[in-house]
């Protein structure tokens, strides 16, 4: 097994000396900013603690897919990005907005094309069953971030439709990620599926987490625009948990907020502000710590038959949904 010691300082040093192509600078720049500018590593790390389970020895054969993984998640970044019209990611300039949206795209492309060449390195005995699990993954959060899209524009999103969103669109990578360094390390299919589970769950808190922090996190702990969700008119879960406990009168005016004016920066602080009041009067910020909690149990539920072995998963777990960015 493992320790987490040597996982961290693992990643540490995958990620100070990850490299790219050199040329064209203009394609293969991006890539290392977006790598340079840091990141939680939420996702090679639960990739390394699931591996480490069942196995003591790191080489590229797991570490390479890890950090694929972690490319990938990139990838997804720099396009949600654009999307999103965001200007920040982690305290930075996004790609799109320090460069210009047609290098995001492209450079994003390649991001996404070398996590496979690093998924490749994988035992030639998993090699099926990794890229099986990553392309469906893939595929998934694809699907998640349109139906992201397509509820900012809908009123009716029930909440059952949201954590379908989120499972596509987040769920499923950190779930990836257990399930892959479980599958690289030689474990039991039943096992390497429990470990789905517990990373699907626990991607689900992680992005209920996530949706209060955009309205509740500290701007300059968080890395972005406090408030984004709102001013993007998203139908995250704090929305959504509004939505269904107001009454008819408390409901005409939490929408009236969400339809507010954005479009200057005095604009867009009246709408946060506006939205939030009604929050803060439904008490949803605590709801949603208390959904957070319940996933982090159920999270754990799925591989408590692991017994002490499963100790390092709940300090992964503890860690993720105690944070503050």
């Amino acid at each position: 097994m493992l320790n987490d010691n040597t996982i961290e300082a693992a990643i540490k040093d995958l990620f100070d000396n990850i490299t790219f192509t050199d040329a064209p600078a203009g394609l293969y720049d991006p890539l290392r900013y977006m790598i340079a500018i840091g990141g939680k590593r939420i996702r090679p790390r639960l990739c390394l603690t699931a591996y480490g389970l069942f196995a003591d020895r790191l080489d590229d054969s797991i570490l390479q897919p890890a950090a694929g993984i972690e490319i990938f998640h990139s990838f997804t970044l720099i396009h949600d990005d654009i999307m999103d019209k965001s200007p920040l990611r982690r305290g930075h300039d996004t790609v799109w907005k320090r460069w210009n949206a047609d290098t995001a795209i492209l450079s994003g492309d390649v991001m996404c094309i070398d996590s496979y060449k690093r998924l490749v390195n994988a035992p030639l005995q998993a090699m099926g069953k990794v890229l099986d699990l990553f392309s469906t993954t893939a595929a998934e959060v694809c699907d998640g971030q349109q139906y992201d899209m397509e509820f900012e524009n809908r009123t009716d999103v029930s909440m059952e439709e949201y954590m379908k969103m989120i499972g596509l669109k987040t769920a499923v990578l950190i779930a990836c990620s257990a399930k892959m360094g479980a599958l690289i390390a030689g474990a039991p299919d039943d096992v390497c599926d429990a470990l789905y589970r517990f990373g699907y769950d626990l991607g689900l808190a992680f992005q209920v987490a996530d949706d209060y922090l955009d309205a509740y996190a500290d701007l300059h702990v968080f890395g972005k625009p406090i408030g984004g969700d709102i001013l993007n008119n998203k139908k995250s879960w704090l929305y959504l948990n509004t939505y269904a406990k107001a009454d008819d009168a408390t409901r005409k005016d939490f929408l009236e907020a969400m339809a507010m004016d954005s479009s200057t920066p005095e604009a867009a602080k009246a709408k946060i502000d506006a939205v939030k009041a009604i929050y803060a009067a439904l008490d949803t910020a605590s709801d949603a710590t208390a959904e957070i909690h319940r996933l982090h149990e159920r999270a754990m539920s799925h591989v408590a038959f692991l017994g002490d072995t499963a100790a390092p998963l709940k300090r992964y777990a503890d860690n993720l949904l105690c944070r503050k960015k």
